[in-house]
């Protein structure tokens, strides 16, 4: 099917069934594809890695966080 014959057909369906196929066209504008989500993942971790490897921030342990988010709890 060619763009002007779908484009036809769309502007043919009724009103409700345009704007569910609207809703579906926009949410698959937004949705990141597999490779973008790894390099997003990839490029944060590199980040994190960076400022633990400077000095920027500090590790703490899982016990340790526990015991902070407690008290900041109270």
């Amino acid at each position: 099917m060619n763009p002007s014959t779908l484009e036809q057909t769309v502007l043919g369906l009724p009103k409700t069934e345009r704007a569910h196929l609207l809703h579906l066209l926009l949410d698959s504008l937004d949705t990141p594809s597999e490779n973008e989500v790894q390099e997003a993942l990839l490029v944060e971790a590199s980040r994190r890695a960076a400022e633990i490897d400077s000095g920027k921030v500090t590790l703490v342990s899982g016990e340790q966080l526990e015991k902070e988010v407690q008290a900041l709890l109270k």
